[in-house]
């Protein structure tokens, strides 16, 4: 949008060249403009402002594009005078963007609505962007420009537009990296983000954000006492403390389950999973069924190995589980697939604290600390490989899963 060539110009083609005298006086209001404070008042400023807008209404895109020159340098611009300008063709928005220091966030994001895709790639370049005129570039929906946002060091993103790029990362996988360097971004974030992210983001994703709970345990270790001694009545106590405790496997259902300990139910999916064995895997695990069909559906294969650390299984029940899921364990050579050796280095290097972080984050964000971006993002997976799950597994897929590039 052009808001002196588009709206206002008139129906004949514009003149090749200009009078002198309009030439001329536009030269000389915006000296009176660009006077300081000291020469001229904020209203006499005001009123010449208003006289240059209106002979730039007819002005050719070079006389605009000189003004527009001169306003840059400029410490205070007039709104009523730099906003249209900013909206107008590039060439003449263009040092208004690239080196005037004196832009409002309320002049940026007139013009990012206002202008075009490269206008609002120009503003992400800038120097210092508010967390304001950053969540408005990324509600554009822009990947080059969200792209171009996320290389920026000096730009600031709020928790919500964080979010909102989380969720736009799921159809733009070239923003993963740029996201995972960024400092803001949080575990939550990265925990979600991992479902759909290749081998090397998931490999930073476990280095970086993968956080031991043990300052938490240290916290608030008295209060466990405290609460079973009342009966673990209060639910949301319960649930915060189920997150922080170090026990992951569910002692209730190791009374209760077909299999004696979660390794039995593991071994006897050796010679393939099947929908019974996979929900007392879950049980076991104290996981929800949500959270163990996206788990056990996950194509990179890593999420198997956050589940058997966490829960303290050794390395070769990850082997039996890959085995289970009918995933291939060699290469044409007869070595180990790339895949499972893979999934093996990330179950060496990763520590139960910090894997169960992870697995709790998993099963407990989607009714506690997910967004409607990120639910949205999420839900908007893959629905096919979901047919051979029990219909609660079933609902879980449908909800979480979504297939990972490699």
């Amino acid at each position: 949008m052009n808001d002196f060539a588009a709206p206002f110009a008139r129906p004949e083609p514009e003149p090749a060249a200009t009078s002198r005298s309009r030439a001329a006086l536009l030269k000389r209001l915006a000296d009176v403009v660009c006077l300081p404070a000291s020469r001229v008042n904020a209203f006499e400023r005001a009123m010449t402002a208003d006289l240059l807008v209106e002979l730039l209404r007819d002005a050719v895109v070079g006389e605009r594009e000189k003004v527009a020159r001169r306003l840059a340098k400029l410490a205070e611009i007039p709104g009523v005078l730099v906003r249209p300008l900013l909206r107008d063709e590039l060439s003449v928005a263009r040092a208004l963007l690239e080196d005037a220091a004196a832009l409002s966030d309320a002049d940026l994001i007139s013009c990012l609505y206002g202008g075009g895709q490269e206008h609002r790639r120009l503003i992400a370049l800038r120097r210092g962007i508010s967390e304001v005129v950053a969540d408005a570039l990324v509600d554009m929906d822009e990947a080059a420009v969200t792209e171009t946002l996320l290389r920026n060091e000096l730009a600031r993103f709020s928790h919500q537009g964080l979010e909102n790029i989380v969720a736009v990362t799921r159809d733009n996988p070239q923003l993963i990296p740029l996201l995972l360097k960024r400092a803001e971004l949080r575990p939550c974030h990265a925990y979600v983000m991992f479902w759909w992210s290749d081998a090397e983001a998931r490999r930073t994703i476990l280095r970086r954000f993968a956080v031991s709970r043990e300052i938490l345990q240290d916290a608030v270790g008295d209060v466990f006492p405290l609460a079973s001694a009342e009966g673990w009545q209060d639910p949301l106590s319960a649930k915060a403390l189920q997150f922080i405790g170090r026990r992951q496997r569910n002692r209730v259902a190791a009374d209760n389950s077909l299999f004696d300990n979660l390794e039995d139910a593991v071994a006897a999916a050796r010679g393939g999973m099947t929908r019974e064995t996979a929900e007392e895997i879950f049980y076991l695990a104290g996981l929800k069924p949500m959270t163990g069909a996206k788990i056990f559906t996950d194509p990179g294969g890593e999420a198997l190995a956050i589940l058997c650390k966490a829960t303290g299984l050794p390395r070769a029940a990850l082997r039996t589980l890959w085995r289970g899921l009918n995933r291939p364990e060699t290469d044409a050579s007869g070595a180990t697939s790339p895949d499972l050796e893979r999934v093996l280095i990330a179950f060496d290097t990763i520590a139960v604290d910090r894997a169960q972080t992870m697995l709790r984050y998993w099963n407990w964000s989607p009714s506690a600390a997910m967004t409607p971006a990120l639910l949205k993002a999420i839900r908007e997976g893959d629905e096919a490989a979901a047919d051979q799950y029990p219909a609660s597994s079933r609902a879980a897929m449908l909800t979480l899963s979504h297939p990972i590039p490699r």
